[in-house]
């Protein structure tokens, strides 16, 4: 089928939602409109569309009645800011999953086995390990970063490869995930240690915070999402089922996996805090689009029960 649909002016676009029935004041949404896209806004409003007549779940490109443009913009500043609290998590899962897997793999194998020891990374077959030190190698070109550029000049005649501590600092978290999952199993497990869960868990939550990361780097929409890299949750501990089970598909199994590593890296942190607080200042978005169960609250790695903040592995 050829696409036939023409460009639209911000004028236009208003006037077309208006007349499929959303209620707004003309020029904010016209204001609003050149700010943030129409395709972007219609991923906020789409399920604010009215069901077809027996079209067992088509949506119409009209609107469901009282629908309003306000409605819309209070979704779409609730999920950027979701976003930029769900980058602070991550950012400081990351930086301490780079800190440890640099200083174990650094005393059980040396600076650069990474780059010249294929033993070091026994998990890693060697297509990935070649698309790793392929990456490391052509960021180490590409930095402009003073200790890179130190390091190149003092020891660039002896060494073409960063000491691994400088390397996880410039390598994409997609290529830290690649050395964690390379590494032997002692290590692997050692640096899940600290998360109080099993080595093979964290894999899955690395390879969901990676994916989420990505997201929330390209200002993707969060809140209503279904995550296709879902986080492994853990069996054996209760805090995780009772009274209530979370779940790993939508944000909120993102959301409760960051609370639980941040109770034990960055406690201080007050992120939780300024979750709630966010949840509590959007009472109009639905929560049950980001997987929130009616009864999150009682789940004890939220309400902070004893036991849920300092678990055994699962």
């Amino acid at each position: 089928m050829k696409y036939t649909k023409p460009p639209l002016t911000f004028e236009q676009q208003a006037d077309q939602l208006i007349q499929r029935g959303m209620i707004g004041d003309r020029d904010l949404m016209v204001s609003r409109l050149q700010a943030v896209s129409y395709y972007r806004l219609s991923g906020y409003w789409y399920p604010l569309r009215q069901l077809a007549p027996g079209g067992a779940g088509q949506l119409l490109d009209d609107f469901r009645p009282d629908t309003t443009f306000d409605t819309v913009w209070g979704r779409y500043a609730f999920d950027r800011r979701l976003r930029l609290l769900v980058l602070d998590a991550i950012e400081r899962i990351e930086i301490a999953v780079r800190s440890q897997i640099a200083y174990d793999h650094a005393h059980l194998y040396g600076p650069f086995a990474y780059a010249t020891d294929p033993a070091s990374l026994p998990a890693c077959q060697t297509y990935h390990r070649n698309k790793l030190l392929e990456t490391v190698r052509t960021e180490t070109r590409r930095s402009k970063d003073a200790f890179v550029k130190h390091f190149k000049s003092k020891y660039g005649d002896e060494h073409t490869d960063l000491p691994v501590w400088m390397a996880v600092e410039i390598m994409p978290f997609g290529s830290v995930l690649t050395l964690y999952r390379g590494s032997p199993p002692d290590l692997r497990r050692d640096l899940a240690r600290p998360f109080d869960v099993h080595d093979s868990v964290f894999d899955s939550w690395l390879l969901a915070l990676n994916t989420v990361r990505n997201i929330c780097a390209h200002h993707g929409r969060l809140w209503n999402r279904e995550l296709g890299t879902k986080p492994k949750i853990p069996t054996k501990d209760p805090a995780w089922h009772k009274p209530l089970k979370v779940e790993g598909h939508r944000i909120f199994g993102v959301l409760t996996l960051c609370r639980w590593c941040l109770d034990r890296i960055a406690p201080q942190s007050g992120w939780t805090n300024r979750l709630v607080a966010l949840l509590d200042e959007f009472p109009d978005v639905p929560q049950g689009s980001m997987g929130f169960p009616d009864n999150w609250r009682d789940c004890p790695i939220w309400n902070g029960s004893p036991g849920a903040s300092k678990g055994g592995k699962s």
